[in-house]
């Protein structure tokens, strides 16, 4: 590596990467992790709350947390009806990014991968955005002329592998496999260029290969390189960390973190059959088991109706509030004890094999400094997130094998990893390290004053 006075911060994401994974099982099979964690500030990183991908990078990059920002998924409500839905974007975030404020301090920029960064916002650099991306979007690069140089030189990247839950397992793998190679071949030929003071690549491969084949032996440091595809993949990881690292100067600093971790998944828990069933939600019609579909408002009896459930790793329960909801029929003064009803009655949930389930319900005021947007009621998490939350109604029965969105193994957890090489030596890391902290220490790196409007704190 080259010595060069003008410090630059990498910052290298890996959506879903769980700490015990990464720290205690595989770091002995991962020559180039383990390498850069000897060196650096080690430790897991806490999530947002829900731990999810939306919005959880969004936090990262502005330092502000979901209430905030009012994005609570990838797909939130619009408005206070029945009907408005819409995808997480780049249009959504308020809050100034972290390439935005550097952009705006003549820093020059890549931006590679992060969600929810489509459409593309000017940049003072190239920024190709990350998913959730509408069906049939092209424009996702900045500046666009930039779109036609980077599909000449790389025409096999993708922005996401999508329908990879439903589709062959065997060919999904390939399919993340060789867009994980295809990105960081754009990463490589940026980080070369050396047209930068700030990078930023997100590889949202790890998630999608944990969901479809997650094993618990990539727990267990003996068996781990037994577990074929997922170890290789992580080898695949290690092995372009090395590259990337090997290109960069003496004084970079380099951060490698994630959103949020991973675990085994043991169920799906169908919300709306439970508000059914308790008399919550009311529909015109009872849904006949084995049709699987997501609950229409046409098909609920609002003028009944006092709560109804949105799914997800997080699950969502909306009330159906007098003056806010077109149809609502629950006072405010009624809302306080029927939020305490719910939470009462799912704190009683039992599982599967009639044993009580740990469910944690979170309201919005509890969790965040401020709520924007339209927030859920409250947030619900079955078993510590080792049940996903199922929208969908017809099952038939409240625990469900399988996720109504297609195959999968794992679900989220609270957790993602923190590696920090700054010059500073191997240390652990704080001990409630955040997401939030990343964008104020990004800046501080680089010899800015973070936003006092940031949440977080510089490591």
């Amino acid at each position: 590596m080259l010595a060069c006075a003008m410090p630059r911060v990498m910052v290298i994401g890996l959506d879903a990467c769980p700490p015990a994974v990464l720290f205690d099982s595989l770091l002995p099979h991962l020559p180039a992790f383990r390498a850069l964690a000897q060196r650096s500030m080690v430790g897991p990183l806490e999530s947002s709350m829900p731990p999810i991908t939306v919005p959880a990078w969004s936090s990262m990059v502005t330092g502000l947390d979901p209430g905030a920002l009012g994005i609570y998924g990838f797909h939130d409500r619009r408005d206070y009806s029945y009907e408005g839905r819409r995808l997480a974007s780049s249009l959504h975030v308020g809050a100034p990014t972290l390439w935005s404020l550097l952009s705006r301090a003549h820093k020059r920029c890549r931006v590679l991968g992060v969600p929810q960064t489509y459409p593309p916002k000017p940049v003072r650099g190239t920024l190709v955005a990350g998913p959730p991306l509408p069906e049939g979007a092209r424009d996702f690069v900045y500046p666009v002329e930039a779109h036609a140089a980077l599909m000449e030189w790389v025409p096999d990247y993708r922005v996401d592998v999508p329908e990879f839950r439903r589709a062959n397992q065997a060919q999904a793998v390939a399919q993340v496999v060789a867009m994980t190679e295809a990105r960081f071949r754009v990463a490589e030929r940026w980080v070369q260029a050396a047209d930068w003071d700030f990078f930023m690549m997100v590889e949202i491969g790890l998630d999608r290969m944990q969901h479809m084949i997650w094993d618990d032996a990539i727990l267990d440091a003996a068996l781990a390189p037994q577990t074929g595809a997922l170890f290789d993949y992580y080898r695949q990881l290690d092995r372009h960390l090395a590259k990337l690292l090997s290109l960069l100067r003496a004084d970079d600093v380099v951060f490698v973190v994630s959103d949020h971790g991973a675990q085994r998944l043991w169920g799906n828990f169908a919300l709306n059959e439970w508000l059914v069933a308790e008399g919550y939600l009311v529909l015109n019609q009872p849904r006949a088991p084995g049709v699987v579909s997501p609950l229409l408002p046409a098909e609920v009896d609002w003028t009944r109706t006092r709560a109804w459930g949105d799914g997800g790793y997080v699950g969502r329960i909306y009330l159906n509030l007098l003056g806010r909801e077109s149809q609502g029929i629950v006072s405010e003064a009624d809302a306080p004890s029927l939020l305490a009803e719910l939470r009462r009655k799912l704190g009683a949930l039992l599982g599967p094999d009639d044993q009580r389930l740990p469910v944690q319900t979170l309201a919005p005021h509890e969790v965040y400094r401020e709520v924007n947007g339209v927030p859920p009621d409250l947030m619900v998490l079955v078993a510590e997130l080792r049940f996903r939350t199922l929208g969908t109604l017809g099952h038939g029965q409240l625990f469900v094998a399988k996720n109504d969105q297609g195959a999968d193994a794992a679900n989220h957890a609270p957790h993602g990893v923190l590696i920090l090489q700054d010059g500073q030596g191997a240390r652990p890391a704080p001990t409630h390290a955040t997401l939030l902290d990343i964008a104020p220490t990004v800046l501080h790196r680089l010899g800015m004053t973070p936003p006092g409007s940031m949440h977080g704190q510089i490591l």
